[in-house]
């Protein structure tokens, strides 16, 4: 087992070094011994809820590959970024797979398109994930306008045949009062 930790460590610690220009790939071209290759899988999600030119960060979370080698690149609108890139360094997983988080602080505004794009060994081409700022859309809430409306309904009918009801009662105690005992 300390075999394969070391072997592990060791393209760890060569893949850490800062991004190389895209296009490069960085450590050996073989794949190790005991784990061949295996493609990432790539999300990209807002740290924090979007608000159009307020400062927030996109995160890029790279999942379940081998060997931990990866180019990453941040592309908006098709043009490079390489200002408020951040990434760490790569979490080994129980499984001898890798993941690892690509930061990238932006100031949405609408419109942009942002790709995280990551070259690997196991990907035939570059793996790009998408996300765009846009200006969040107001969907009409029609089920709760319905129950809202509903429930307004029959709050008024009640009213209504609650007053009817009073008065109807009133006026019948009202003539059994009149004609006295029976």
């Amino acid at each position: 087992m300390d075999i394969i930790k070391n072997n592990t460590e060791v393209p760890i610690k060569r893949s850490n070094r800062s991004q190389t220009p895209s296009g490069t790939r960085r450590g050996p071209r073989r794949a190790p011994r005991f784990g061949g290759v295996a493609p990432p899988t790539a999300t990209v999600f807002p740290k924090n809820p979007v608000e159009m030119g307020d400062p927030n960060v996109l995160v890029c979370f790279m999942d379940q590959f081998f060997p931990p080698v990866l180019n990453i690149t941040w592309l908006k609108n098709r043009e490079e970024v390489s200002q408020g890139v951040t990434d760490t360094d790569f979490f080994p997983s129980v499984d001898n797979a890798f993941r690892k988080f690509s930061y990238l602080a932006f100031v949405p505004q609408h419109g942009d398109v942002y790709i995280c794009q990551v070259d690997h060994w196991g990907l035939p081409q570059s793996l790009a994930k998408l996300w765009h700022s846009k200006e969040p859309t107001l969907i009409p809430e029609t089920k709760e306008n319905v129950v809202c409306g509903l429930g307004l309904a029959m709050g008024l009918l009640g009213i209504i045949a609650g007053t009817v009801l009073f008065f109807k009662a009133r006026r019948m105690n009202g003539i059994n009062q009149r004609r006295g005992p029976l």
